[in-house]
């Protein structure tokens, strides 16, 4: 029978610690959720891997150190509300419930949204509740949102997410050019975002945050 218990403490100490993530709230979170019960049944033996994590239904759970380093980033507060974009089946949003007042998550997959709340009740995150929409869209009734977290590769970042980040909030994405990407965090002032490089990763990108072509004639 596979000890995943000793698994999380390799990935925390060969894939987030090595990556200058120190800060206790990540690592007493990333310790606590059990990844497997966050993929496909088929897919428990391969959830503590070191790098992307294929889910199926266009779904991707990002390597350990990349959701580290964008929560590192971030720097979440224990009083804050947290948008979770593209939550798949729960992970993400299981790890940062640990760290944030309150958590609200968005799959338009509505196979995946049911799934992730239910993994969720049953890990004990009753601070956290997945929303059944457009990624693109986020879930502006329950907003605004002090951080804004979205779970995969993006072209570009919609006014519609940005949009719900308080003033003086965080948004933190994964923006890829081609085959290479660079998390990016962004900071709302006087309603405008600034972006700044935080490190390098790679992540598909998520459906609907494609690059809209241009045609000229």
């Amino acid at each position: 029978m596979t000890d995943f218990s000793k698994r999380r403490t390799m990935m925390v100490d060969t894939q987030v610690r090595p990556s200058d993530v120190t800060k206790f709230p990540i690592i007493d979170a990333m310790l606590t959720v059990a990844r497997e019960d966050f993929v496909p049944a088929a897919k428990r033996e391969a959830a503590y891997v070191g790098e992307n994590l294929d889910l199926g239904r266009g779904r991707t759970l990002v390597e350990p150190r990349t959701l580290a380093k964008m929560l590192d980033a971030l720097a979440i507060d224990g009083d804050e509300l947290v948008l979770d974009v593209g939550c798949a089946l729960g992970y993400s949003t299981a790890v940062i419930a640990r760290m944030a007042q309150a958590v609200v998550a968005v799959e338009q997959d509505e196979d995946m949204a049911r799934e992730a709340q239910d993994a969720l009740m049953a890990a004990g995150a009753d601070n956290a509740v997945v929303h059944e929409g457009a990624l693109t869209e986020g879930a502006p009734k329950d907003g605004p949102y002090d951080v804004i977290v979205v779970q995969g590769g993006v072209s570009e970042v919609p006014a519609a997410l940005t949009d719900q980040l308080k003033e003086g909030g965080r948004i933190a994405a994964l923006f890829m050019n081609g085959a290479l990407g660079e998390v990016r965090v962004g900071y709302k002032r006087e309603g405008r975002i600034s972006w700044r490089l935080a490190f390098n990763a790679t992540a598909p990108v998520l459906p609907g945050f494609e690059k809209e072509m241009t045609f000229t004639l």
